[in-house]
């Protein structure tokens, strides 16, 4: 049996989205605006992930594993309070947080979710 592969947002190097097997992959996704800080930062991630997950017919409440990279664990607790604003409650995915360099240095958080159609 075949199933197809949807792709989105095609560039030279990775698409935005993919959905396969009723299943949404999203590419990293990093704030737009560099001068913001950790918090500022993850809530326009946040709103980037939302809005992408929007265009193909999911939503935030699908969401089923996160993985946030943070230039600096410093920024945990400016992450995490943009995050739970934004998550809602009794759908929170699964989700795992870890230090890494990121391509840019203004970078401070990038995220990678996976999330059901």
């Amino acid at each position: 049996m075949s199933t197809s592969i949807q792709r989105y947002h095609i560039g030279p190097r990775l698409a935005e989205i993919v959905v396969h097997n009723n299943t949404v992959y999203l590419a990293g996704q990093i704030a737009e605006t560099l001068d913001k800080d950790a918090r500022g930062q993850t809530e326009e991630v946040l709103a980037a992930i939302e809005r992408l997950l929007n265009e193909v017919g999911s939503e935030k409440q699908k969401i089923l594993s996160a993985t946030i990279y943070l230039a600096d664990m410093s920024d945990y607790d400016a992450m995490n309070d943009a995050w739970s604003t934004w998550v809602v409650p009794g759908h929170t995915p699964a989700r795992a947080t870890v230090e890494a360099r990121l391509a840019d240095p203004r970078y401070r958080v990038e995220m990678v979710v996976v999330a059901a159609l």
